[in-house]
Parts: C-alpha cells; sequence; structure tokens
C-alpha cells in the first residue's frame, strides 16, 4: 500500500503583488492517496492561495511543494501538475469555452492532443460520471447552476486527473445545486477512489472528509479528522467559523444540565443520543 503523501507542502508561503501581508504564512499539509480533506476558514483567509499552488496556477515563492513527487517548483513540472490536479471552481460560467456541453467537455481533451476518434467517448464516459450522459447537444445556458458545474467537473474528469481540487464550487448554486454537486463528488471519492480537496466555508461539507485543515489569516491554525475538529466550538471560532447544528446542540444541551453521552456530528448521531437519554 502506497503510503507516500500524494501532495506534501512544507511551510509554504506566498504574497500577492502590491499585498502588505502574506496571503499564506509557511501553511504545511500532507494529503495521501484516496483521502477526501476539506480545507476550512473564512473567505480572504488563504484557502485559495493555497490550492492554486497543487497544479501550478500560482508559483511557489517559498517553502516546499511536491504532487505525486514532482516538484512544483519546477518549471518544466506545469503542464504535468495541471494534467494530474484537475480544479472546479466557484462560477462555471466562467470556466465554460464553448456554448455546447459536448464541445466544452472536449475542449482539454484537443488542447492535450488526444487523438480526435477517442474524444466522443471520453466526452460520454466524463459526462455519465457526472450525471449528465446524454447532454452533450445541449446548451450550456439552458442548465441550471448544479448542472453547470456537474459540466464543468465532466471537462476536468475528461482528461483522467487523479487529484480532484473544488474551490468552493458550490458558493454560487442553491441549496438543490449544492446538493447534487456534493452526491457528484462523494461518488468520485468512493467509486473512483480520486482524491478529493474541497475548499469551502461551509462546515457542513466538511462532516465527511477523511481530514479537515483550518486555515485563518493566512496560517494553518489546526488540522485533524472531521470530528476533531469540527466538534470544538472554540477551535471553530479561532478560523471565523460557527460548529455544525448538532455540535451546537450538543454544548447547548450541556450549558442547560443534559449531558449526551458523546458530541454528535451528523443529525443522524444527534437523534440518536437524544433517545438514548431519554
Amino acid at each position: 500500500m502506497n503510503t507516500q503523501p500524494r501532495i506534501l507542502a512544507q511551510e509554504v508561503s506566498y504574497t500577492y503583488e502590491e499585498a502588505e501581508t502574506p496571503a499564506l504564512q509557511k501553511v504545511s499539509a500532507a494529503i495521501a492517496p484516496g483521502e477526501f480533506v476539506a480545507v476550512l476558514g473564512h473567505n480572504g483567509c488563504g484557502k485559495s492561495t493555497l490550492v492554486k499552488h497543487f497544479n501550478a496556477l500560482l508559483p511557489l515563492q517559498h517553502g516546499t511543494l511536491t504532487v505525486d513527487g514532482m516538484d512544483a517548483a519546477d518549471p518544466a513540472n506545469r503542464w504535468a501538475l495541471r494534467r494530474k490536479v484537475g480544479m472546479v471552481f466557484q462560477n462555471p460560467d466562467n470556466q465554460f469555452v464553448s456554448t455546447i456541453v459536448g464541445e466544452d467537455v472536449a475542449f482539454g481533451l484537443e488542447n492535450y492532443g488526444v487523438p480526435e476518434n477517442e474524444i466522443p467517448a471520453r466526452v460520454s464516459a466524463a459526462l455519465a460520471a457526472v450525471d449528465m450522459a446524454g447532454y452533450e447537444n445541449r446548451a450550456t445556458h439552458t442548465l441550471s447552476g448544479g448542472q453547470k458545474q456537474r459540466v464543468a467537473l465532466a471537462g476536468v474528469l475528461a482528461l483522467s486527473p487523479d487529484i480532484l481540487v473544488f474551490d468552493e464550487a458550490t458558493a454560487m448554486l442553491d441549496p438543490d445545486g449544492r446538493q447534487e454537486v456534493l452526491r457528484t463528488i462523494r461518488r468520485l471519492h468512493t467509486q473512483q477512489r480520486k482524491t478529493v480537496v474541497m475548499i469551502t466555508h461551509y462546515i457542513e461539507e466538511a462532516i465527511g472528509a477523511d481530514h479537515v485543515y483550518l486555515i485563518h489569516n493566512g496560517k494553518m491554525i489546526a488540522d485533524g479528522t472531521a470530528r476533531e475538529m469540527l466538534t470544538q466550538p472554540e477551535l471553530l471560532a479561532a478560523a471565523g467559523l460557527t460548529p455544525p447544528m448538532p455540535v451546537q446542540m450538543y454544548y447547548d444541551l450541556k450549558q442547560a444540565g443534559i449531558v449526551l453521552a458523546r458530541c454528535p456530528l451528523t443529525l443522524e448521531e444527534l437523534a440518536e443520543e437524544l433517545c438514548r437519554s431519554q
């Protein structure tokens, strides 16, 4: 079994031009193959700055970063990193290069020189993987927000990246669209064993993660399992976040003199603990 980190960042720092303070300050992280990682923090804390280093969208200024052993500081690795790490951003409209779904998904394959006769099958497979089979000829402007984001994801999947990074990918979606995209992400993680890095300020999206990193003002303030990170209100407050509702309920009940056997992380666990306390 491969125990080497798929992504290894050590003391990565980054300062944007004309900025007075660094956007990242000596941030370290180790992400294992097949791991589902959530990076949490308030807007502007440095989450996106960190992950844009993973596929060389930002150059490495300080520290070290390797992705599957490739040195991110080496310009010669830039295109290999971008093939290895697929990114889905907040606004799917900004990722579209064609007004037709199938043409948009095919764009990256054409750019990377995939043989023309292979492209239709890869486009169909990518769309099927995100539950958008049969939409090849649809105009992108006719799709819902969730469908657009899934098409954007299909365009990334068509290139067969090993690592998927979602940079606030659900932030502009309504609740139904968010759930569509989240279900797709979880399925890709479990069925295709993709390494997933989810950047979000929606704390509920981190509940199912294998590992959670908390960033505040450009610094990594804590990391651990979802249960370790999300059941500590004071720690979350330090990152500018509020705990999930079941966790808040646990502490509210505790303050009222009702102590549950354990702190629940999900609504199902909350219901179980409440039943046991009767």
